[in-house]
């Protein structure tokens, strides 16, 4: 019924839309589509609520949390108008996700188990990936690296990071958080108008022991590196996708990936059963967040 209605009034709507087109000048012309689809929004959704796939966890997890992303600014906003439009055929334009990271996204299960499903349950997404293994923010803190991000066009920029700061013994908060400034006024430079979407690390452990017996203990870091990402997206109206705490935060994530032999030998990276979890719950977020945002009047 809704649909029905939706076409009828765009059908409607659409020969005045062309006519008025060519009454007015060219420049004024994105200003008049804009109305059009604020019109529209008024009436009906732009797009319905897109199918929600449930991906199960193993069942040794415990204290799994509300798979939710935390926009209390809808920052995304932009981001899901594009998306919509997109779908209900109002815009023809291509929409993209671009994903940096570290080594979590340059193994790549986990940016293209997201994007396969997105690919899926969205027409005309994309999803590109662009991690290098060890790197933090600061990796990605040059002219150079900012111009790749910029050339793959995207639409939302989605940012993970954490997992190295935190393996240092020597970790600081305040240099950690004086790194992502300095990645996001360099990125602000050139994309000042793109969603941006940070994610958490999802956990790690750190070694120790000897050659011949190592012993592995959970890195009391991640928790602090997460709370820094965390108070760096309040203060900058970010919006977070926090995996570390969904999966079980500081006393359950890490023995949950463990218990589940989700984890390689080096206790820091993951099975691609354990990235293509991570990639399938994301994919879910971000489906969660646009049926929330087609949904609301």
């Amino acid at each position: 019924m809704k649909q029905s209605k939706w076409l009828l009034l765009w059908l409607v709507f659409l020969p005045c839309l062309v006519w008025a087109q060519d009454q007015i000048p060219q420049a004024a012309q994105a200003d008049h589509l804009q109305t059009a689809v604020d019109s529209l929004r008024r009436y009906g959704h732009l797009a319905d609520p897109v199918a929600l796939t449930d991906f199960p966890v193993p069942a040794n997890f415990r204290h799994v949390q509300e798979n939710v992303i935390s926009d209390p600014d809808d920052a995304l906003a932009p981001f899901w108008q594009k998306l919509a439009e997109s779908q209900a055929h109002v815009t023809t334009d291509s929409v993209r996700i671009v994903h940096v990271g570290d080594s979590h996204v340059r193994g790549h299960v986990f940016p293209l188990t997201a994007g396969d499903v997105l690919h899926q349950s969205f027409q005309g997404l994309s999803y590109v990936d662009d991690g290098i293994n060890g790197a933090t923010s600061l990796t990605f803190t040059t002219p150079q690296r900012v111009a790749e991000i910029v050339a793959m066009h995207p639409d939302m920029l989605i940012i993970s990071f954490g997992t190295n700061e935190s393996h240092g013994k020597g970790y600081n908060e305040s240099r950690h958080y004086v790194q992502m400034t300095d990645f996001y006024q360099l990125l602000r430079a050139s994309l000042p108008e793109v969603p941006i979407l940070l994610t958490t690390p999802p956990g790690s452990y750190e070694r120790g022991g000897t050659r011949r017996r190592r012993s592995y203990t959970i890195n009391p870091r991640t928790k602090l590196a997460v709370a820094n990402i965390l108070k760096f997206a309040s203060e900058h109206q970010l919006a977070v996708w926090n995996l570390y705490e969904i999966f079980g935060g500081a006393d359950w994530a890490c023995l949950n990936w463990t218990g589940a032999g989700l984890m390689r030998p080096d206790h820091v990276h993951y099975l691609p059963e354990g990235y293509a979890l991570q990639g399938q719950w994301l994919s879910q977020a971000i489906i969660k967040a646009f049926n929330a945002y087609v949904e609301s009047d």
